[in-house]
């Protein structure tokens, strides 16, 4: 047995009346009930009206208020189809009454009273709805439905929009509603008739609802949300409700489906077309032009609504009025839709819980969202006041001085106290929310009066694309003096402006970047610094600007998660998309977010070039391993599963020793082992070998394909058995073979930096153990130098290096230094990838000493910082005078020197020191530096 209802507060009655017969049927009650119901029917003429409606049943129902309002939904529920006008209306005074008394004894809290009226709402309209359907089937209006039918509304679909779909009705809403049906119940040549009957079904269950008869009226239905609701019918096709909002869909349409669920008919259809229409309401990418687009509306409504002008009381909308509870809708929404495309975590129908979502995330201080929460509470109890006293559809605090009593009295406040406290929620509700809507003009300081930039320059950008939009345009005004303020504090002005202007004019659409820039001005700073070093940065950033969404999503400077985190994280993400095409441009996308970081890491001096080369490799190995079973997958749809134990891909080179720029290839090998399988077994099988080959060239294919969000990366796979005339992915008994029998010396090497980053965990562990014995068998120092003299002639012939600056090719260099680490490793028969290791490997062989080691460690190390910091620069080598000031500064920074020609002299006397040694090791031609 449930309590009875406990009271808090009584109301004050503002003219106290009860009929006799009212007064005779409540004489059981208690002193607190009596003064309760006094209070009600004596400030509200409505509740005064029902409560003489329902002065039988009340008693009972306060004694077990949720065994009362339970039994009601359930006779609801139960209503034959002839009964259900008087029936629903019945109900309808009980539960409105109930819920009445328990909001104003303070008994159930804000969100109890909504959802008990959200429920019941839902009830009546599934009843009604299901009632119309059964009467259609039953006359054969419905083509191919049947009695079963019923259960589902043969396919109609209720979609609670607005305070319904959040479960915050108020005493006198309307329900909003939006009516579909499932077309694909029907067969296509049925389409019309079905549509007509759902017509007939939704304007009928609708005059269920909502005719005022004798026993009043259950709820006033709109239907205005749905698509285009001037030239359609009240019930849509989903199928073409789909398609309206994907090519016409707005963004107050996006706004009101934060709250859309389906309420009533067939509920699982209904659940099947807001997830079809989820990429319309959340977009990927953070929507900061959704800012501008509900400040327009809000513009739009105070014209309209004539709520605009200075703060009064008397006559003041609690709900479009200033500081009012759809400042703070919007004001939750719109950050929702900002940021809720990433983070499904805010994807919450409810104002309150949204705002603590969004302070969970740090979208919102939690202070900020803690006071609006508290205000949209107080302002829903007052518009439920105000409602409550003629059950009247207005959100309007009354104009006269003893309507604003009957609101006070119904709050146990007097009217002072009253207009008191709502100027100051409303002042501090619209202080609140107003500059986040429209922030006034910037206090920033125009540009510095001494740079004069380049009119030429500042004339041509309204042609460049992204400015050629009205809105676009209309935006970066606000932006420009902000920018060139910034670039005027630059060390070279004219220059950044040159790379601000090639970074513009390579946007092919602006309204999203500026949005995201006018919300967040510290951005800028960011962009000025990138533009003005990174022309590789700046170019990417120009076609792929959604990457700033990662700089603003909170972590974006935390520290490095590490490879299985990351890993991880793309699982995640690609498990939640069936489509391989789409799980190659979430691929793509996710990895581009993260090498943007990486990027931005090193270019601001958090992490140093070894640090950046680990991350952009760990970042590869993450992309390969989490999408080489959707690979798999995706073929084993057409040919079958994977024969054997499947493939593992061996990362040969720099991916293989863990160290890739931001520019690298990745060399790899595929190696699987079919065991004793000789076909696939699928719709289309193939031989083993075929199956593997074609299945090899579909991970690259996913790797290297250009696809809406650009490529991964590209694919070498010539260190395979032998190269480019083998097979590209190699057997485990051919590899196994070749590398015991048949392998050059340069091929052992290879292995040396060899390490498996996917696959099969069994096959991997293999690969791994073979390579650790094969490096550990006895080898003739002689005749590996001398190979290793003659592959190093080799190289210094086809690779000249192109400078000073290119610190990869030729003597002395990156890949000199590699090779003789790699030498080290291989005759020491050590198990390690990185070049310290193989270098210490030298020495354990005796072929450097301690301190020649320690200088070519050295030597490396600047060589590897200067082309990782080249490679984000400009993506190819650099020539010192064409980087710019903030390039070469970069530079400098990156390598620890404060003048670009300290670190010349230095980067020449590491080539020439460490050709040196190289060449006293190994032999062969010695070119020294060049």
């Amino acid at each position: 047995m449930s309590p009875a209802l406990a009271i808090h507060r009584v109301p004050r009655a503002f003219h106290p009346e009860l009929g006799a017969e009212t007064r005779a049927a409540l004489s059981d009650l208690t002193a607190e009930q009596g003064e309760l119901i006094a209070g009600a029917a004596g400030s509200s003429p409505y509740l005064k009206g029902l409560i003489d409606q329902e002065h039988a049943w009340l008693p009972q129902a306060l004694q077990q208020p949720d065994h009362a309002l339970a039994e009601v939904m359930e006779a609801a529920r139960a209503l034959p189809a002839d009964q259900l006008k008087p029936g629903l209306r019945e109900a309808k005074r009980r539960i409105a009454l109930l819920t009445a008394l328990a909001d104003l004894a303070g008994a159930w809290p804000l969100e109890q009273v909504t959802s008990a009226l959200t429920d019941f709402g839902a009830l009546a309209a599934d009843v009604a709805a299901k009632a119309e359907i059964a009467a259609l089937i039953r006359r054969g209006k419905l083509p191919g439905m049947a009695e079963d039918d019923v259960e589902t509304a043969a396919g109609m679909v209720i979609l609670a929009m607005g305070k319904m779909g959040a479960h915050e009705l108020n005493y006198s809403s309307d329900i909003d509603l939006i009516v579909l049906f499932d077309e694909t119940r029907f067969d296509p040549d049925d389409f019309y008739e079905a549509r007509q009957g759902m017509v007939r079904a939704t304007r009928n269950f609708c005059a269920t609802l909502s005719d005022k008869t004798a026993d009043g009226y259950v709820f006033r239905t709109d239907l205005r949300l749905r698509p285009d609701p001037a030239v359609t019918p009240v019930c849509l096709a989903m199928e073409a409700a789909e398609r309206y909002y994907e090519s016409l869909g707005r963004t107050w349409e996006r706004a009101a489906y934060i709250k859309a669920r389906p309420c009533a008919g067939d509920i699982a259809a209904g659940q099947r077309f807001l997830d079809a229409l989820r990429p319309f309401v959340w977009r990927r990418h953070l929507d900061f032009a959704a800012i501008q687009d509900a400040h327009d509306m809000r513009l739009r409504i105070r014209e309209n609504k004539g709520t605009g002008g200075s703060l009064t009381i008397p006559g003041h909308d609690m709900k479009l009025g200033q500081g009012g509870i759809r400042e703070i809708e919007f004001f939750t929404q719109t950050r929702q839709l900002i940021a809720g495309g990433r983070d499904p975590d805010l994807r919450i129908r409810g104002t309150v819980p949204g705002l603590e979502a969004l302070a969970a995330k740090g979208w919102v201080p939690k202070d900020v969202a803690g006071k609006l929460s508290d205000h949209y509470r107080a302002h829903r109890e007052v518009e439920h006041r105000i409602q409550m006293v003629h059950d009247a559809q207005t959100h309007k605090v009354p104009q006269a001085e003893d309507g604003i009593e009957r609101i006070a009295c119904l709050m146990g406040l007097s009217s002072a106290d009253l207009t008191a406290d709502l100027t100051r929620r409303l002042t501090e509700v619209h202080e609140l929310t107003e500059g986040f809507f429209a922030p006034g003009p910037g206090s920033s300081p125009a540009p510095a009066q001494e740079v004069a930039f380049d009119k030429g320059i500042l004339a041509r950008w309204p042609t460049y694309p992204a400015l050629r939009s009205q809105r676009g345009a209309r935006i970066f005004e606000r932006l420009r003096p902000e920018l060139l303020s910034r670039l005027a504090k630059t060390a070279k002005p004219e220059e950044a402006l040159v790379a601000l202007d090639g970074f513009l004019a390579g946007l092919p659409a602006g309204v999203q970047l500026f949005s995201l820039f006018d919300a967040n001005p510290q951005l800028i700073d960011l962009l000025v610094d990138i533009v003005g070093t990174s022309h590789a940065l700046a170019s990417h950033l120009s076609h792929n600007a959604s990457v700033f969404d990662a700089v603003i999503g909170g972590s974006f400077f935390s520290d490095w998660p590490g490879q299985v985190a990351l890993q991880a994280d793309l699982v995640q993400a690609l498990s939640g998309e069936s489509d391989y095409e789409t799980q190659l441009d979430l691929t793509r996308r996710w990895c581009k977010e993260w090498h943007f970081r990486i990027g931005v890491h090193h270019l601001r001096g958090l992490i140093d070039g070894g640090q950046a080369g680990q991350q952009y490799s760990e970042l590869a190995q993450a992309v390969i391993a989490a999408l080489l079973p959707c690979v798999a997958a995706q073929f084993a749809k057409k040919h079958g599963a994977a024969p054997g134990r499947g493939a593992a891909v061996l990362g040969m080179g720099s991916l293989g020793a863990g160290r890739i720029n931001s520019q690298s290839d990745l060399d790899m090998i595929v190696i699987y082992d079919p065991q004793d399988q000789d076909m696939s077994d699928g719709p289309r099988p193939l031989a083993t070998r075929t199956y593997y080959a074609r299945f090899t060239q579909a991970l690259i294919t996913a790797l290297t394909a250009p696809m809406s969000q650009g490529r991964l990366y590209e694919v070498d796979m010539r260190l395979r058995p032998s190269g480019n005339q083998g097979p590209v992915a190699t057997s485990w008994a051919s590899f196994t073979n070749y590398q015991q029998n048949e392998a050059w010396v340069w091929e052992h090497l290879a292995l040396t930096r060899a390490h498996v980053v996917a696959g099969d965990a069994g096959l991997a562990e293999d690969i791994e153990s073979f390579r650790a014995d094969l490096l550990l068998r006895p080898r003739d120092q002689g005749k590996v130098l001398q190979e290793v003299a003659e592959m190093r002639a080799r190289l210094a012939a086809a690779k000249t290096p192109a400078g000073v600056w290119d610190a990869k090719n030729g003597p002395g260099r990156m890949m000199d230094i590699e090779l003789l680490a790699e030498t080290g490793a291989l005759l020491a028969g050590m198990p390690q990838r990185d070049v310290p290791s193989g270098l210490d490997g030298a020495v354990a062989t005796g072929l450097l000493d301690v301190a020649q080691a320690q200088t070519l460690k050295g030597c490396y190390e600047l060589c590897w910082s200067v082309q990782c910091a080249a490679r984000l620069l400009s993506g190819r080598v650099i020539e010192a005078d064409k980087i710019g000031e903030g390039g070469a500064a970069f530079l400098c920074r990156a390598t620890g020197f404060d003048q670009v020609d300290q670190l010349q002299t230095a980067l020449q006397d590491c080539y020439a020191k460490a050709a040196t040694l190289i060449g006293g090791v190994v032999g062969g031609r010695e070119n020294g530096a060049q």
